[in-house]
């Protein structure tokens, strides 16, 4: 038990440290307030590729109407993520966010290059999109952190009293922008010397290419899975820990997929957040609620599969997994993590050998229905694999929940019993007292 304490103890401190970094979590925050953008984009993309021939037909006068929403959102998601994560930061150290978040903005584009095409001027956009990902998180940190270390050093210009509080923080924001800015330029000018010519030539090259290869292998997402699950087995968040860093890498990915699909072109990755939300997040949990709804004899265990079963169908697990609880639960350690890695595995190799195709990359907003998620991601095929690995998933969990349900059991058994004792000596002792 004191083993298990210290264990815990450190899994907490651990997890309590990625939590509350304030760089990752700016990451982490800023990519999530571009979900609004994401969604949008991602179903413009989706009414204006739908691969129906009919459809296409009839949407054609109209379909590049119908993709600005994507080409304006997905197309250029790394001027959402470059500003979001710096006013993420920003707030962290307590600053007013909107003049670092835009002095962040204005760095990236800084370091973007700007092509001529004829006698014509134009910011392309390929390091906008899902390309200049990477390059939008770092210039988001660095831009942002170098403007608050100016700031609190109170190299800002100073308004009399009277001035309006808005004009007040433009005028205070004017130097450190502006010193953020010249790093920025100097720095864009030194990569022009080199044969990269860009930052982001360099960070997608040996950083962001070869992240996205180990992210999106299978041996990746499975140790992810292992580490989530674990961490919520001693009672500590593990989507919010471990999302915090691979969620850069698997949101990269779907972009990518989102880019082909809108393009036409095969999907190039496998693995993202659209494929473990799929095949990860609903079937084991799922699939646990009917065994304890429908199958299990302990009164307990069966009331909390009532009531955690409609939340399982939106991917809102908490009611099972501190009701039973799985946290601490030697029994249910197994089926927890194998199930959800069994999924993913089976997932996979039904989606290399074609039997499944792979999804095209839209990040679901929390609570999307467990089949309407397989329909969404493209196909009504992945909407049919989750439906076949819910019972794949109650044969895993089956032998622990029939133990636990014994274990229940014999405690509701034995309170039933010490209750009825209680009864009786209560009864007894009336008799006696008349």
């Amino acid at each position: 038990m004191a083993i298990s304490n210290n264990t815990t103890k450190n899994l907490q401190k651990f997890a309590g440290k990625i939590q509350k970094n304030r760089y990752m979590s700016a990451i982490s925050n800023g990519l999530m307030s571009t979900l609004p953008f994401l969604i949008i984009g991602a179903f413009s993309t989706l009414f204006s590729a739908l691969a129906w021939e009919p459809y296409q037909n009839l949407i054609a006068p109209i379909k590049s109407i119908i993709g600005l929403g994507s080409t304006m959102t997905t197309g250029i998601i790394s001027l959402y993520a470059v500003f979001f994560i710096a006013y993420r930061l920003a707030q962290s150290f307590d600053k007013d966010p909107l003049i670092p978040a835009a002095t962040a903005l204005l760095s990236f584009l800084v370091l973007t290059p700007v092509e001529t095409f004829d006698t014509v001027r134009a910011l392309p956009f390929q390091w906008l999109g899902a390309q200049g990902l990477f390059v939008a998180m770092f210039v988001g940190l660095l831009a942002a952190r170098m403007y608050i270390w100016v700031v609190d050093r109170n190299w800002t210009i100073k308004m009399p009293d009277g001035v309006p509080p808005t004009v007040i923080k433009t005028f205070m924001g004017l130097i450190p922008a502006v010193l953020v800015v010249v790093v920025f330029v100097i720095i864009a000018g030194v990569f022009m010397q080199t044969p990269y010519v860009t930052v982001h030539q360099l960070i997608y090259s040996y950083l962001q290419v070869p992240l996205e290869g180990l992210g999106g292998s299978l041996g990746a997402l499975i140790i992810a899975l292992i580490v989530m699950q674990l961490l919520w087995m001693f009672g500590i968040h593990g989507a919010i820990v471990t999302l915090a860093i691979v969620k850069p890498i698997w949101m990269s990915l779907d972009l990518a997929n989102l880019n082909a699909f809108e393009a036409g072109s095969p999907l190039p990755n496998i693995i993202g957040l659209a494929f473990w939300s799929i095949f990860a997040n609903y079937a084991p949990m799922l699939a646990f609620a009917l065994l304890l709804t429908f199958l299990a004899k302990s009164k307990q265990l069966r009331t909390i599969g009532k009531l955690g079963l409609p939340g399982t169908f939106f991917s809102i697990h908490e009611p099972m997994i501190f009701g039973i609880p799985v946290v601490m639960n030697p029994i249910l350690a197994v089926p927890f993590i194998l199930a959800p890695v069994v999924c993913c595995i089976i997932g996979y190799f039904a989606t290399t050998v074609g039997l499944l195709p792979a999804p095209i990359g839209i990040y679901p907003p929390f609570g999307t229905p467990i089949f309407a998620l397989g329909i969404i991601e493209g196909s009504w095929r992945l909407a049919f694999a989750q439906l076949l690995l819910i019972p794949v998933c109650m044969l895993i969990y089956y032998p622990f929940f029939r133990a636990l349900d014994r274990q229940a059991l014999v405690k509701e058994r034995a309170a039933e019993e010490e209750a009825r004792h209680e009864g009786r000596t209560d009864t007894e002792a009336s008799m006696v007292t008349s």
